[in-house]
């Protein structure tokens, strides 16, 4: 998997990587490779084996099998002190006895790095993270969002070829984490360095990231960009996981070249559609679930004279307002509840509880996935 003289240049690849502790098997066979310069998250519930793969990958755990390579040499014989990693942890373990400019010098002078050099490297460092003022000021003088960016920038300083970030931002508060993740995918590019972000927040994913891997038991899911998760996800823990959806259970009445239909558990037929590779694996008459976006709803009577659309009626039961993030809860009936984006303007701004709705969607922004 070494990319080849004249091919993309990865920065990290992992070849078969597994990791069992007993009977349980942390990580499962998992390959992946990151190009130079790329944004990469690792993406998955908590137990799913994310911070087992950190930990190999920056030498604290040795894998069972597989291999791992930087820059296209093995590091399975490198101890962590020696890889050409870093790693920024949650709790980012900045020395508060130390100024900025000593937190940010501590593994230069580890290095040997000259003074003279030394105070180079932290000037440039603290101009890239916009703290050009910042090298006497205390550890407790800062903010938490300053202390983030000292903590990556003592990483950055000694140029890794890959930085780890073992969910750095889960500390923060919500507005603060919002802001954070703008000025992370600055600092990535800033400094052009492969970032590997271990995370259980899909917002932040989804938000930063080039290329987002999702991991369940061990095992990678689906490997694409935020848009291509989010939108054609491969499998059904993907499309559950990913971004906010409606999951519907019924069974599988007919299927036919790009669409499938099925009765519902709860008395509507639906359509939706399912990639070749997920249609394949559908039975009529065997159980299914069928995954819709509460944007991808709408609000009144479908188009006339078109079939490609689903319809369902039921009363408002729940309002939550939060701004352009709005959503309420349609009833369809006692084993139904259908969660649909607020409309921020027109006729359904003064939405109330028990209003009698009708609702539609595009059979095509619904997806079908055997049910499990």
């Amino acid at each position: 998997m070494s990319a080849s003289q004249n091919g993309p240049r990865f920065d990290l690849e992992c070849v078969g990587l597994s990791k069992a502790f007993g009977e349980f098997r942390a990580v499962d066979s998992v390959s992946f490779s990151i190009p130079h310069g790329s944004f990469f998250s690792i993406l998955g519930p908590s137990g799913c084996g994310k911070t087992t793969l950190l930990r190999m990958l920056a030498g604290f755990q040795k894998p069972d099998a597989g291999d791992i390579l930087i820059q296209q040499d093995s590091v399975l014989a490198t101890p962590p002190n020696k890889r050409p990693v870093n790693m920024v942890f949650q709790h980012l373990a900045l020395f508060p006895t130390m100024t900025v400019a000593g937190n940010i010098a501590y593994g230069l002078k580890r290095r040997g790095v000259a003074k003279a050099e030394r105070e180079r490297k932290i000037a440039e460092a603290l101009s890239r993270i916009g703290l050009p003022d910042a090298a006497d000021k205390r550890i407790d003088q800062l903010s938490g969002g300053q202390k983030q960016r000292i903590a990556i920038a003592r990483c950055l300083v000694l140029e890794p070829a890959v930085l780890l970030l073992d969910e750095p931002l889960g500390a923060l508060d919500l507005k603060l984490r919002e802001q954070m993740k703008i000025e992370l995918k600055q600092l990535q590019h800033a400094f052009n360095t492969t970032f590997v972000y271990i995370t259980h927040d899909q917002s932040e994913a989804l938000a930063m990231s080039d290329q987002v891997a999702v991991m369940n038991h061990g095992r990678f899911e689906q490997v694409g960009t935020p848009q291509a998760l989010y939108y054609e996800p491969a499998t059904a823990f993907v499309a559950g996981f990913v971004g906010e959806s409606n999951r519907c259970l019924g069974t599988v009445k007919r299927i036919s070249e790009t669409v499938v239909e099925l009765q519902t558990e709860y008395g509507p037929q639906l359509r939706a559609t399912a990639p070749a590779s997920v249609r394949r694996t559908l039975t009529a008459g065997e159980p299914a679930a069928v995954y819709i976006r509460p944007e991808a709803i709408s609000i009144g009577q479908p188009p006339e004279g078109s079939g490609a659309f689903n319809r369902v009626e039921g009363h408002v039961d729940t309002i939550l307002f939060d701004g352009a993030r709005s959503h309420f809860t349609v009833e369809v009936n006692a084993a139904l509840k259908l969660q649909v984006q607020l409309p921020q303007s027109g006729p359904y701004a003064q939405l109330a509880r028990g209003d009698a709705i009708t609702l539609y969607w595009d059979e095509a922004r619904a997806l079908c996935f055997p049910a499990t």
